[in-house]
């Protein structure tokens, strides 16, 4: 809970963040409230809110759903976390996010994944539409990134990725997939080198196998 609450002032920060800005490029405020109650992922709503203030709503939804096609296999990975009822599995799968995914699979047993995923899904959904509420109120007040507010979130996902990075594969699989990511951002339109870091999994086909004990 103390990381998830940690985590939670860094989305709402961001948040606030993306109601300015959303409300900075001309979109209504009450499209913003209901696409941060129905969406729920925020680099989707980043882009959109750039490719819609471009003139281009039609991008705006490929490029969103492209961008979240990673919820696929997190949605494999975890089906069980959610529950056996239905109405369970409608609101585990609207809470799906790579955070509360990561709280979820960081735990050791399935009751304590349980807790782990609802906690922070719930917590952040609240303070994510809580935050853009406040964003669109605070819109007119000036540019939010000289407040540093865009650095918050990653800020914070970094932070908590830190401890991983001491086993060497993940280590090695992280580094790739950000260095593909870095290099392919300059070229690439916003979305698509975040989905490219994935190829840094091929890394682990490059590891030597260990010979298997006779």
């Amino acid at each position: 809970m103390r990381d998830v609450g940690a985590l939670g002032l860094a989305v709402f920060a961001v948040s606030i963040s993306f109601g300015a800005i959303a409300v900075a490029a001309g979109i209504p405020a009450g499209l913003i409230v209901l696409m941060s109650l129905v969406v729920f992922a925020g680099g989707s709503q980043f882009l959109a809110v750039g490719l819609i203030a471009a003139g281009n709503p039609f991008a705006a939804i490929f490029a969103g759903l492209l961008l979240n096609a990673r919820h696929l296999p997190f949605g494999l990975a975890i089906g069980d976390v959610m529950g056996t009822r239905r109405w369970q599995r409608l609101i585990g799968a609207h809470l799906l996010i790579d955070e509360s995914v990561a709280f979820a699979l960081a735990q050791p047993d399935l009751e304590r994944r349980r807790r782990a995923y609802w906690a922070t899904g719930c917590t952040l959904f609240v303070v994510w539409n809580v935050g853009a509420v406040l964003g669109v109120l605070l819109g007119n007040a000036g540019d939010p990134d000289r407040l540093g507010l865009d650095a918050a979130f990653p800020a914070g996902l970094f932070a908590l990725l830190l401890p991983t990075l001491k086993d060497p594969t993940t280590r090695l699989v992280a580094l790739t997939g950000a260095l593909v990511a870095v290099l392919t951002t300059p070229f690439l339109p916003a979305g698509l080198p975040v989905l490219l870091a994935l190829t840094g999994l091929l890394a682990l086909l490059a590891r030597p196998r260990k010979a298997a004990s006779s």
